[in-house]
């Protein structure tokens, strides 16, 4: 017999899992006692070094000598709590400035510190640490030496307050003059400053432009005592002497600080020379005619454009020293005199000045017991003053008549552009035609800007 030809082979698999099967036996299987054992590709030697640099920067700063592409990944990964010692002069890069603001506070807006990340971290430190700082207690060397590291960077100080001394109970300041010299206990219990000395960082901030101060508690709620806001005699001789160091300071503000007038005239003189303020503001304080004349005198040999003695104490005799300043003045631009009670004794000194003042561009004198006789007098001003662009006489008394002497000035008038009549009675028939005539001044100052584009642009050709 013939054998059968389709008798099956000895091997039943298929031939795909013959394959398969012989491919498996062929692997190399490891079997390893390590469990964090992993089958991620080892990284390059170069990003290991570079996290070694990183792990040990605050001992070890290596930074320039990197490649640029090393050192960008350098500075992603460095952390922002580096001592400032370390960071302050050797990192430029605004990225990595940019996470130490954002990580520390919610709302940062660069614009306001010259488009520098850098600028604002340092200047906000700064703030913080001296607004922290309590005489005595707190160490002021950390400040100090903050200062000499951010000396670059820092051009404008913002202090919301400044806190006094901690004691269960403030010494008044005639009870200190009158302590013994013998040596008693009491003369132990005097702090060695009232409030931060700002001479401790001066010659450190010889750029500085700008300082914002208030000699108070931010916040102090149920703990309120009136010896939170005092800016003494000792505080006001220290701060005068800083303000002769600031040499580049063009911005002082010292609000909500009690200065009375003979604090003001101390300041003032340290203010006398002063080679580039632009702008002073006293505003919120206790000055009244005293204190003005002193500030009267500074108009005369400064170069300031912005005054700003707002919710002061000021009276009719206070108002004339300004105007007086104001006659002679050709570069103010902005005075504030808000909530003040010049009268209108002071109102009418003022507008006589103003008819021959040919630089102030904004008045106010809102909320000062203004009444029809100064409507009359800025009547006049209105239709001869040229360089007037904005008035604020809101909050006083002129009254309907007052309003039709303002509205006959206006006509004549082709420079305001705002004027502010809100609570004065003056009308509403005199506030429309007034409104009227500062709505054809705009469009005539609209018209006058596109002409001078045109101009500028023919002459690029």
């Amino acid at each position: 017999m013939m054998a059968d030809s389709t008798v099956p082979t000895s091997d039943p698999l298929p031939v795909q899992q013959r394959n398969a099967a012989s491919d498996l036996r062929k692997m190399r299987r490891i079997i390893t006692e390590d469990y964090s054992w992993s089958l991620a590709i080892i990284p390059p030697l170069s990003d290991l070094c570079l996290q070694q640099i990183v792990r040990n920067f605050d001992h070890n700063p290596i930074l320039e000598k990197l490649l640029p592409k090393h050192r960008s990944k350098v500075l992603e990964r460095l952390s922002t709590s580096l001592p400032l010692p370390v960071t302050a002069n050797l990192i430029s890069n605004e990225d990595y400035w940019r996470r130490c603001c954002t990580e520390r506070w919610p709302t940062c807006d660069i614009s306001h510190y010259g488009f520098s990340w850098k600028r604002l971290f340092f200047e906000r430190h700064l703030e913080n640490l001296i607004e922290h700082f309590i005489p005595d207690l707190t160490d002021a060397g950390l400040i100090c030496n903050t200062a000499e590291l951010s000396k670059n960077y820092i051009k404008r100080l913002e202090i919301q307050q400044l806190l006094p001394p901690v004691r269960v109970e403030m010494m008044k300041e005639d009870e200190a003059d009158d302590i013994s010299d013998s040596g008693s206990d009491a003369a132990g219990d005097l702090p060695s400053m009232d409030h931060f000395d700002l001479n401790l960082i001066a010659d450190s901030l010889c750029d500085l432009e700008e300082v914002h101060l208030v000699y108070g508690v931010k916040g102090c709620g149920m703990n309120f005592e009136w010896n939170l806001f005092r800016f003494t005699d000792r505080d006001c001789t220290l701060l005068a002497n800083a303000l002769k160091t600031f040499k580049k300071l063009k911005v002082f503000r010292l609000h909500r600080s009690k200065v009375d007038d003979d604090k003001v005239r101390v300041l003032i003189r340290s203010l006398l020379d002063h080679p580039c303020l632009v702008h002073l503001d006293l505003s919120h304080n206790q000055i009244s005619d005293r204190g003005v004349r002193a500030i009267a005198k500074l108009l005369n040999q400064s170069q300031l454009r912005i005054l700003n003695l707002c919710n002061n104490n000021i009276c009719p005799h206070g108002a004339q020293a300004i105007a007086h300043a104001l006659s002679k003045n050709n570069t103010l631009q902005i005075v504030n005199l808000r909530l003040n009670h010049i009268g209108d004794e002071g109102g009418q000194a003022l507008c006589n000045a103003l008819l021959q003042n040919t630089s102030l561009e904004r008045l106010h004198i809102g909320s000062n017991e203004l009444s029809e006789p100064t409507a009359s007098f800025l009547a006049q001003v209105l239709s001869q003053n040229t360089s007037l662009k904005n008035i604020n006489i809101s909050c006083n008394r002129i009254g309907v008549d007052g309003g039709k002497q303002l509205l006959e000035g206006m006509t004549e008038n082709k420079t305001m552009l705002e004027f502010d009549l809100r609570l004065t009675d003056v009308g509403q028939e005199n506030e429309f035609y007034i409104n009227q005539v500062l709505r054809r001044n705009h469009e005539r100052t609209r018209a006058q800007a596109q002409q001078k584009q045109v101009y500028t642009s023919g002459l690029d050709w």
